[in-house]
């Protein structure tokens, strides 16, 4: 008992406090307090408050907990990492080109299984992490293997919990607002499960987000440990400005936690998308207004199945998934949604920021459900008319207008090659554009002659990180599915018209790109496999 009391004074000393505060002891008495608290004086001399062992552990879990999880973020980070930087330089050793290869491969397969560990035992921030990092076109193959399983790996929380969840929040009991309410969620994510249930009175069934509680510490522990790790391998690998990055994800992320703000959001786009289109494109879930808290979402239900098991419906319906059908499907599903994207970021400037798979659903007809709104950006207007200006660059292959381009969108670069020029424009492709420049198959980042590492990024605008995100989404979206296409070519048409409404771009100029455009289009159709 003594043992004990003293380890927790030494780590914990405010809990001590919380308990003897109104003794009145100096700090430096309260150990000698500590050790005497079973003996008959104290006794005698003080009323002592009921000590409630359960609520005594559960503060010291709460006090460990975020020092626990920074411990061991940083002890298999530093594993991980320096796992690869010894590998390196035992593989410069090999001339065999492929007997490297064959090393390298059995390299990430081994860093697979420890990322994969680390992210799912420690959840929250960091299945999202394995989100980001877990696609075809920016991580090894044996990295994506082992992290597209982690999209629904979240722990559940348990049902008695979100009944009280429910309650609080609402004000009523789930009875009285339910008609019926299933307690085994259809999914569960880092920050909130979602349940199918219906509405007393209503005769469609909903799905109800509630959030798990709490999370928001724990995440934002997480992200501030990722931000310091972003720090020292910007400064000796990656010579890009992820702290920014990270600082734009710390911001993005605290906003999940609200859901009125997700529903309103919501909403908008909704709203945006129905105005501007004279069919559906992408459908956004119905909002039930009544049944909305900050930490309850409820919305219409949208019967899909997710854009992951595609592959398996197309063989279940005896389709062939390499076949022509099942192409034009895919072609369908990434024309969808890049015109979705295209008007909500380059149009509107509110855009939906995070399209992983998880987060899409495919329903009849190739139709395309986008789900989950609590990460959404709304980009300042001369950020958007910049991207804009971008955007034209890429698909023009305009190698000066991009530099130009990259350099009003605040992205500060330093050459550390020969041929700057052609460097920074494969650089702009590879971080705004989904079609990888030609020759290559896969971004590494570590590679010695990757963009990154010619071209270091010094500094990136924290708003801009939402645009890079969903750019890269839909570019592993698009070698999942095995299309490669460009969206700048695809939102060139967008990009023109907000540049020619804000005045950026003259009638001539409209006119001209228009001809050249309709001769381009004789030629190509910007889809291929």
């Amino acid at each position: 008992m003594r043992t004990c009391l003293r380890c927790i004074y030494l780590f914990f000393p405010h809990l001590i406090y919380h308990k003897v505060d109104h003794l009145h002891l100096k700090h430096k008495q309260i150990p000698r307090f500590c050790f005497h608290l079973q003996g008959s004086l104290i006794k005698r001399q003080y009323r002592m408050p009921s000590f409630d062992l359960k609520e005594f552990q559960e503060r010291i879990s709460t006090q460990f907990t975020p020092w626990q999880r920074s411990f061991q973020f940083w002890v298999r980070a530093a594993d991980i990492y320096t796992g690869y930087k010894v590998f390196q330089l035992r593989v410069s050793f090999e001339k065999d080109v492929e007997k490297a290869e064959a090393m390298w491969e059995k390299q990430h397969e081994h860093a697979a299984d420890k990322i994969y560990s680390m992210c799912y035992d420690m959840g929250g921030f960091f299945l999202k992490v394995a989100q980001v990092i877990g696609k075809p076109d920016l991580a090894p193959a044996a990295w994506v293997r082992r992290l597209v399983t982690l999209c629904d790996q979240a722990p559940r929380t348990p049902s008695n919990v979100v009944r009280i969840i429910l309650e609080n929040e609402l004000g009523k009991t789930v009875d009285d607002v339910f008609e019926r309410f299933d307690w085994d969620p259809i999914g569960s994510a880092s920050i909130a499960q979602v349940h199918r249930a219906r509405l007393k009175g209503d005769k469609k069934d909903v799905v109800v987000k509630v959030q798990h509680p709490g999370v928001q510490d724990l995440m934002m522990t997480d992200l501030r440990n990722l931000q310091a790790f972003a720090l020292c391998v910007q400064k000796t690998d990656i010579k890009f400005d992820l702290f920014s990055v990270c600082k734009e994800m710390e911001k993005q992320i605290g906003y999940e936690f609200d859901f009125t703000r997700e529903a309103d959001a919501m909403d908008r786009i909704r709203s945006f998308l129905s105005e501007n289109n004279k069919k559906t494109v992408v459908k956004v879930p119905r909002v039930i207004k009544d049944v909305v808290s900050r930490r309850v979402l409820t919305m219409e239900y949208i019967d899909g199945i997710p854009i992951l098991n595609l592959k398996d419906e197309i063989i279940k319906r005896g389709m062939n998934p390499d076949g022509k059908l099942a192409a034009a499907a895919k072609q369908n599903i990434l024309k969808s949604l890049t015109l979705a994207y295209g008007q909500m970021i380059l149009k509107s400037g509110f855009f939906h920021a995070d399209p992983h798979p998880g987060n899409i659903l495919i329903c009849k007809r190739s139709e395309v459900a986008l789900l989950d709104y609590g990460q959404v950006k709304e980009l300042p207007n001369p950020l958007r008319l910049g991207y804009a200006n971008l955007v034209l660059a890429i698909a023009d292959n305009d190698q000066i207008r991009a530099s130009e381009g990259l350099r009003e969108l605040g992205i500060d670069t330093l050459s550390l090659c020969e041929d700057e020029r052609t460097e920074l424009f494969k650089l702009a492709q590879v971080m705004f554009d989904t079609k990888l420049p030609p020759g290559v198959k896969i971004l590494q980042p570590f590679a010695e002659d990757s963009s990154i590492k010619k071209i270091a990024v010094q500094a990136f605008p924290e708003e801009l990180f939402s645009v890079l995100r969903t750019v890269h989404l839909l570019r592993g979206l698009s070698v999942g599915l095995g299309v490669n296409y460009s969206c700048a070519e695809e939102w060139r048409p967008l990009a023109e018209e907000a540049l020619y409404f804000s005045g950026r771009l003259k009638d001539d100029d409209l006119k001209s790109r228009n001809r050249r455009r309709r001769r381009f289009s004789r030629r190509s159709s910007g889809w291929g496999k």
